[in-house]
């Protein structure tokens, strides 16, 4: 009776613990589905629930089908092995453990999960004839580019998992510009072999690339040669490191993705991406040494990820000029939230190809620490395209050490910081009416809410086209504390609601020109300046000012050209 007696309250205390821990399991999931959830919380539109991957319990070892992890043994063929025999099977993982795995380029069939397992380092090689010439795109443009360390071309359901490190041995491809090292750096680069220009200011890493680049009148396309002699100039054609092309459902989760040939990750005219917990890091010089190129795709999210790269971080795009509008696929249903940029072009980034246009981008909860530009927008003449419904809030900038928001209709392809091969975008801006075409682009009903900049440069730079201005741009309920103010420009319908501008230099604290329904009527100015506000043009009207500039005249300047009652 007694031995029962203790079986049964052994049972219940079993029960009870069973109970707890049945509890804590749930309430564990509960807030895992809570932070998924969290991902579309406050969407200002329709957003479609993004399809997740899923994959069989099944997986393979890369070490069954020869992988040696000595960082000299070439695991091209033991690895896409791999990747073969889990798809043959139906799909599951294949699991790269620790060690450095030295590979050619990665080709991805469906169902298949890439996990990579702590301290796993993939090292692709720098022997570029590991990397066949093919047909594929970039910045916009069909073109002939070597193939890409990761391919998944045409696959569905597929991830890169883990905690690993995919390394794509950018340095062996990448030319290097003189003035973006220290004297110490380009003698070590230098003395390391390769040759450098006849002006001095850039170096090849080979005879290949240089002639690639002399070979090429604007970027990174040669199109002073035939197709056929493409192959003479290989070594200059980089590749993006993560090619993900024409596939649906894909996750990237948990690696670090370094050092990258061009682009680090380029997923194009895909659908139903996922790009989480990555660290995306390149050099601050690598050319073209950008984080993620999102192009023309659909339902994707973006989020709780770090980036410090070379060129821009998080970067929408939807194809350049003729190729891009005849492709006619945007990029839409984007949510991207609670990232880190580090050094980048910057922060978040829209263009310059976005020929196909770009809609229903909710940006929210990022931090952009030292970036060149914060949130940019830019396009110029014969790209064509629209941008629009784009919704950006709680976003912390600090040290931005040119503009913290900056829309340019005018872009040159110029860093936002002036190289000194490069003259100023602003050179470029032409007055001059064109006539309003499919290549005309125009930017419109783009949002900011909650904006907070500290030691920056400059606050806002609103350029638009004279024939296509700038139309409905909103910021609301923001501070920036910035050396400069702001400056509009071809520009329609710009409001700036309860917004704080404390300007730290000389200059005008804000410029209007050529510019049309302008409501700054609650923007609060602090500035040292006599003179708070400059209205200037003959195309200006409807300006609403600020009700202290209003009473005191002394702090406003106008043109002689400026319309009568264009100042309400």
């Amino acid at each position: 009776m007694t031995k029962m007696k203790h079986s049964t309250e052994k049972l219940n205390k079993m029960s009870k613990y069973t109970q707890l821990f049945t509890s804590i399991l749930a309430l564990f999931f509960s807030f895992q589905i809570q932070a998924q959830t969290d991902v579309y919380k406050d969407i200002e539109f329709n957003m479609p629930k993004v399809l997740e991957t899923g994959f069989p319990n099944k997986s393979v070892n890369i070490t069954e089908f020869g992988a040696k992890p000595d960082g000299i043994f070439k695991n091209t063929k033991a690895i896409n092995d791999a990747i073969s025999d889990i798809n043959k099977k139906g799909g599951g993982k294949v699991i790269v453990p620790r060690g450095i795995w030295l590979t050619g380029p990665i080709y991805f069939k469906s169902n298949v999960n890439l996990h990579m397992e702590d301290g796993a380092l993939i090292l692709f090689s720098r022997d570029f004839d590991d990397y066949p010439l093919i047909e594929t795109s970039f910045e916009g443009l069909n073109t002939t580019r070597n193939a890409s360390p990761i391919m998944a071309h045409n696959v569905q359901n597929i991830a890169i998992t883990g905690k690993g490190i995919i390394d794509g041995s950018g340095d062996a491809w990448r030319y290097v510009k003189r003035g973006k090292m220290t004297d110490a750096q380009w003698k070590k680069l230098v003395d390391s072999g390769g040759l450098v220009s006849q002006d001095g200011k850039m170096w090849f890493p080979s005879e290949s690339s240089k002639l690639g680049h002399e070979s090429s009148s604007n970027f990174n396309v040669p199109d002073k040669i035939t197709k056929e002699d493409l192959v003479k100039v290989k070594d200059f054609l980089r590749p993006v490191m993560v090619s993900i092309v024409k596939s649906d459902r894909i996750l990237l989760d948990g690696p670090t993705f370094q050092n990258s040939p061009a682009w680090n990750i380029h997923p194009l005219m895909s659908s139903n991406i996922i790009i989480r917990n990555l660290d995306i890091r390149n050099p601050w010089y690598s050319q073209n040494g950008d984080g993620l190129d999102l192009e023309s795709c659909k339902n994707v999210l973006i989020y709780d990820n770090k980036f410090d790269v070379g060129d821009d971080a998080i970067c929408i795009k939807a194809g350049k000029d003729k190729d891009g509008r005849d492709r006619a696929i945007p990029t839409e249903n984007v949510i991207i939230k609670n990232n880190v940029v580090y050094h980048g072009h910057g922060g978040f980034v829209v263009g310059s190809e976005m020929s196909s246009g770009v809609k229903n981008v909710h940006v929210s909860g990022c931090t952009f620490i030292g970036t060149d530009i914060g949130l940019r927008f830019k396009t110029t003449r014969g790209r064509g395209g629209v941008v629009e419904n784009i919704y950006i809030s709680n976003i912390d900038m600090i040290n931005i050490p040119s503009q913290t928001i900056g829309f340019n209709m005018f872009y040159d392809g110029n860093s936002p910081i002036i190289e000194e091969d490069q003259s100023s975008d602003a050179e470029a801006r032409n007055e001059k009416l064109v006539p309003v075409t499919e290549e005309t682009p125009a930017f419109r009903n783009i949002f900011f809410k909650n904006i907070n900049v500290i030691n920056s440069d400059e606050a806002a730079y609103f350029v638009g086209l004279p024939e296509m201005n700038l139309k409905n741009i909103v910021i609301e309920n923001s501070n920036f504390e910035t050396k400069k103010g702001i400056t509009i420009i071809d520009s329609d319908e710009i409001i700036l609601k309860n917004v704080t501008l404390k300007t730290t230099e000389s200059g005008i604290p804000v410029t209007i020109y050529n510019s049309k329904n302008i409501d700054i009527s609650t923007l609060e100015i602090d500035s040292k300046e006599s003179v708070s506000l400059k209205v200037l043009g003959e195309k200006t009207t409807n300006v609403k000012i600020p009700e202290n500039v209003k009473k005191n005249q002394k702090l406003l300047q106008t043109s002689k050209d400026l319309p009568k009652n264009a100042i309400k």
